[in-house]
C-alpha cells in the first residue's frame, strides 16, 4: 500500500497509480496549540510506501514520526518514505562554532525510523552518496535530469545558465542529454536575499537562456541571474528548477526581473509544476 498527506496528494495517488497499488491518506488534525493527531488506515499490509515532500518540514517531521511509529504497531515491518523534496540537507557542515549540522541530524533520525527511502536531486555538496547522509541500506537518490532534459529539447536551443558554481553537476549533465550549450555564473552571497551575479565569458546577445537550478528558496539568485544576462543581450530568460521551495514574495520577486516562464518538477507542489516525478519514483522502488 502507498499512504500520502493531503499537502502531496495529486503526487501520491499519481505514483501509486504508475505502481498499481491501493492508495490510502494519512489524516492529519492540527490542534489550536500546534501539536498533531495523527491518523492511519487501521489495517496496514507488512511493506508500507509513505510518500510526503519535506518542504516546510519541521511538522512534518513529527508527523512522520506519529506515523512510522503507529505504522509499525499496526503491522507494517517494512517501511519505506519517498520524499522528492528532503529537507535539511544544505547544512553539511557547521560554519560557525556552535551550529547544529542539519544533514547528519535529520538523516540519522530518518534511519531510525525506516527500512528504506528514496529522494530526488537532494543538495549534497560535501558527500557523495544520500547513505552518508541517510544511512540506511536502501538509501536512494535519483535525478530529475533526464525527464528536464526531455521537457527542454521542446525549447528553441537555448543555452543553459547556471546561477552558480554549486549548479554545474545540474547544467553539465543536463544540457550532455539535450545537446545545448551551457555555461554557469560566479555568485557571491551577501545575506540570506542578497546576492552578486557574475555572468561567465558567453555572448549572451539574442539568445534564448534557460536558467537551471536544483532549489529556488528566496527567488534572489534567479532575479539577479536574469537581471544581467537580460542586460547583456539575452532575448529572453526563463527557468527550470528541481525543487520550487518559493518562499513569500519569491515567485513575485523572479518575475518582476523579466524572467519569461518558470518550469519546475512537482517535488514540491506550485504553479510552476510541469514534470511530473512519478515514472521515475515508480521505477526507482521497482529496482530498489
Amino acid at each position: 500500500m502507498l499512504v500520502g498527506f493531503a499537502d502531496y496528494s495529486y503526487q501520491a495517488q499519481a505514483l501509486a497509480a504508475e505502481l498499481n497499488l491501493p492508495y490510502a491518506q494519512v489524516e492529519v488534525h492540527r490542534f489550536p496549540d500546534g501539536e498533531s493527531k495523527v491518523t492511519l488506515p487501521d489495517s496496514l499490509p507488512a511493506r508500507l510506501v509513505i510518500c510526503r515532500s519535506f518542504d516546510r518540514p519541521n511538522n512534518k517531521l513529527v508527523e512522520l514520526l506519529l506515523a512510522v511509529r503507529t505504522a509499525r504497531e499496526l503491522g507494517a515491518s517494512h517501511l519505506t518514505l519517498v520524499a522528492p523534496y528532503l529537507c535539511y540537507m544544505r547544512q553539511d557542515i557547521a560554519f560557525n562554532p556552535g551550529e547544529a549540522v542539519s544533514q547528519g541530524i535529520i538523516g540519522e533520525f530518518l534511519a531510525s525510523l525506516l527500512d528504506a527511502a528514496i529522494t530526488v536531486d537532494p543538495h549534497l555538496h560535501r558527500i557523495e552518496r544520500i547513505a552518508q547522509a541517510v544511512p540506511l541500506q536502501q538509501s536512494v537518490a535519483v535525478s530529475a535530469a533526464p525527464l528536464i532534459a526531455d521537457f527542454l529539447t521542446q525549447q528553441d536551443n537555448p543555452v543553459l545558465l547556471g546561477p552558480d558554481r554549486e549548479s554545474l553537476q545540474w547544467v553539465s549533465t543536463i544540457a550532455t542529454l539535450c545537446g545545448f550549450e551551457h555555461c554557469v555564473c560566479s555568485k557571491e552571497r551577501l545575506g540570506d536575499r542578497q546576492v552578486r551575479i557574475q555572468l561567465p565569458d558567453f555572448d549572451f546577445r539574442g539568445r534564448n537562456v534557460v536558467l537551471i537550478d536544483d532549489v529556488v528558496s528566496s527567488g534572489e539568485t534567479l532575479a539577479s541571474a536574469t537581471r544581467s544576462c537580460l542586460a547583456a543581450g539575452a532575448e529572453r530568460v526563463d527557468a527550470m528548477v528541481t525543487h520550487a521551495l518559493f518562499s513569500a514574495g519569491a515567485e513575485k520577486r523572479i518575475l518582476q526581473s523579466g524572467i519569461m516562464k518558470i518550469w519546475s518538477t512537482d517535488s514540491i507542489t506550485h504553479a510552476s509544476n510541469s514534470i511530473s516525478l512519478a515514472p521515475l519514483l515508480a521505477h526507482s522502488l521497482r529496482n530498489n
